[in-house]
Formats: structure tokens, sequence, C-alpha cells
């Protein structure tokens, strides 16, 4: 008799099913909890340049150009105006202090002056005849005095006469009335003149001293306008080169007017254009170098020009030892302007990265070097060669420093070989 027989709940087969299932799940479930879920992008290694983080002495510097000019220069400018007669010397030429340059000529300053003398030569026979009229008008007066003294004199006598015969009854009492009266009369006509004449006296001094002030101001006025026509003649104010001379026979120059300028050639200094950006750092005394002819030459900057143009100010630089012995001016010399003393820092390669970065974030290559890691961190001082790292990165990791650009917002590069 045939046996019945049961069929199994969990075949083999259907165990292997689920259990396949069950890890496949659970494989997923991990993967979507505990799984890397960061943007990756693939990149070709040799693309990119990628940079050691490393200790080393850091100087903070700028790269500059500068443009060699005279250690001296003397402007040539038109003190008076007029119209170019005569150009004695040409550009190029070398001078000494006092030689002719060019002559100008202005009628407008001739007849000023011519104008001015005549004033003059009025203003001064004013005070002499003011002085001719003061003394004669003395001389008249000590005159009338003279005449009334003499007058007194005789009348004194008359009057003395009269109060006698009086007193004897010899005469009557009307004509020593008119003597006395006479007599009196007399004495204060005589102050009346004095005063007269010293209140005119007054007069004249005070009229002869604003006169003599005048005059002098006068005297001064028109040596002042001689001067401005010696100054017609432009003169070498200093030796050196004309370097450059702008004026042409028959030219019309207005007051002021640049005409040109002697250069000082004993020596010679750098003109700096420097960004703005540096305005507050840079400072007399700071040192710089520079390359010619295959040899260093140091130079320390002079003079801050503090005015900004063009997004850029100046400064002068001079050699401290000697400077290089064939420069001419006008010569374009590259320096490094050093903005620190050395110092020991951890330091990172300059790239393209910073202008995507600004330098808050690099993406660092792991020890496999097979993958690189967005990471934050904090840079400090820089120059074209280095950053200083402050803080994110250490001795010895890798960094790619080359262009970010095309690695958009992914969090971490797969490098492929």
């Amino acid at each position: 008799m045939d046996r019945q027989i049961q069929k199994r709940k969990w075949p083999p087969k259907k165990i292997a099913w689920v259990s396949v299932s069950a890890l496949f799940i659970l494989a997923i479930a991990y993967n979507l909890i505990f799984g890397d879920h960061s943007s990756k992008l693939n990149v070709r290694a040799e693309r990119l340049t990628v940079s050691t983080v490393y200790n080393g002495e850091f100087q903070e510097f700028i790269p500059v150009t500068g443009a060699v000019i005279p250690i001296k220069t003397n402007y040539l400018d038109a003190i008076e105006g007029g119209r170019v007669d005569t150009v004695f010397l040409e550009a190029g030429t070398t001078v000494e202090k006092g030689d002719r340059i060019l002559k100008l000529g202005n009628t407008n300053l001739l007849l000023d002056i011519m104008y001015r003398e005549a004033e003059l030569v009025q203003q001064s026979n004013n005070l002499r005849n003011t002085r001719l009229t003061m003394a004669q008008r003395r001389l008249a007066v000590q005159g009338q005095i003279l005449e009334l003294d003499y007058q007194i004199k005789q009348q004194k006598r008359v009057f003395e006469q009269s109060s006698e015969l009086k007193q004897k009854g010899l005469i009557a009492g009307q004509e020593y009335e008119e003597a006395s009266d006479e007599y009196e009369y007399l004495v204060a006509t005589r102050e009346l003149t004095m005063e007269q004449y010293r209140q005119d006296s007054i007069y004249r001094e005070t009229q002869i001293a604003q006169l003599e002030g005048s005059l002098a101001r006068m005297e001064s006025n028109l040596e002042v306008v001689r001067q401005n026509l010696d100054n017609l003649v432009l003169r070498a104010p200093i030796s050196g080169q004309l370097t450059s001379l702008n004026a042409e026979v028959g030219e019309s120059k207005g007051r002021g007017e640049r005409l040109g300028q002697i250069d000082v050639l004993e020596g010679f200094k750098v003109r700096v254009p420097i960004d703005e950006h540096y305005i507050a750092r840079v400072d007399m005394g700071l040192a710089g170098e520079c390359t010619y002819n295959d040899s260093v030459y140091h130079l320390t900057i002079k003079k801050v020009y503090p005015e900004v143009l063009n997004g850029r100010f100046e400064v002068d630089m001079v050699f401290v030892d000697q400077s290089p012995p064939e420069i001419r001016r006008g010569q374009t010399l590259r320096i490094r302007l050093e903005l620190g003393d050395l110092s020991q820092a951890l330091l990172l390669a300059s790239g393209g990265f910073y202008q995507k970065t600004g330098g808050r974030w690099v993406f660092v290559v792991d020890e496999s070097g097979d993958m690189a890691v967005k990471r934050d961190i904090q840079l400090g001082r820089q120059n074209p060669l280095n950053y200083e790292v402050l803080s994110g990165l250490s001795a010895g990791e890798r960094v790619i420093t080359s262009s970010y650009d095309s690695f958009g917002e992914v969090e971490k590069l797969v490098l492929k070989k």
C-alpha cells in the first residue's frame, strides 16, 4: 500500500530565494542609511596640479613694475606769459646754471612798466612839490612871526610909556586903552600864527609820510614788474640735461605753462605705481630687490605719494648700495617689494583654486591617491608663490591647487589614472 508523501512548507529553493531577497533588501537599506551620498565627479588626475603642504620660511611680497627717472628733476614753467621770440638751446643739451634757454616777448608788460614809471615820476614830483611848499610856508610864517615880534616890541614900548604917562595924568585914558588893546592884539596874533604854523606842519608832515609810503610801494611794484620783465628770459635754474623743451618761435605761452624740464643725471630713482589695496601697508623704508643683467640690486622706498589715481598710488624707490651701471631714464624694472620680515609658517603653493574658493576650502587628496575630499580651511598672508595656512591642513597633506571652475558643487573627486 502506497504512503502519501507530505509536501514540505519551506523547500530549500524557496529558503534560498527568500534569503537572497532578504540580503538584497538589507543591503539596500544599509546603503540608504549608512552609505556615502555625497556628490562625486570623475576627473583625470593628469589634468590636475597637486601641491604638498609644508613648513617653511614665509615672506609677504608683491611684484611691482617701476620706471627709472632721474634722482632730481627741475620743471621749467613760464613765470610770465608771452610770445616766444628766441630759442637759444634745444632739447637734449647739457646746460649750466644760469644759461639762457629761451626768450619771451610781452608788449603788455612793457606798456605796464612804462605806465608805472610815469606814475612813479608823477608821485615823486608831488612829493617834491609838497616839500617845497612846506619849506616856503615855513619861511613865510617865520617872516610873519619876525614881523609880529618887531611890532610887539615897538607896541610894548608904546604901552609902557603910555602907562607911565597915565599914572602922571599926562595923557587921556582913551589913548592908554588904545595902546593896551594894540599890544594885546599883536600878542594874540602871534600866538594864533604860531598855532597855525604848528597845525600846518603836522598836516604837511603827515602828507609827506603818506607820499613817501606811496612812492616806496610804487617803487616796489615797479621792481616786481621789472623782475617779471627779466623773467621773460628763461634761464637754467640748475646744471643738468635739458630733457624736454616745448616751445617754438612765434608760439604764445601763458603764465604758469610748463615749458620743459632739466634732469640731474648724477643718479636715478624708480617711480613705482602700486595697487591701492596696499596703501595702508606701504611706508617709507620698505625694502625691495630687482634683477638687472643677472645681478641683484636692492632698493628702499624713500617717498610715498598718498594721492590715489585710477586705483593706484605711487612711491619713489632709491638704490641702497649702487645702481645698475648702464641704466637709462625711462627703463622699466620688475621689483619684488617686501611687505614683511621672514617667518616660519605652514605653506600651500598658490594656484587657480583661490579664484573659486577665496581660500575658504580646498580638495584634499587622501592617502590612496584615488579620492579628493572637500575640506574647509583658513588662509592668512600670501605672496605670488605661497599662501600661509592658518587652520584646516597639516604638513605633508596633498591639495589640488589648480582651477576648480569645472568641478561645480561636488564634494568629492574621483581621480582616474
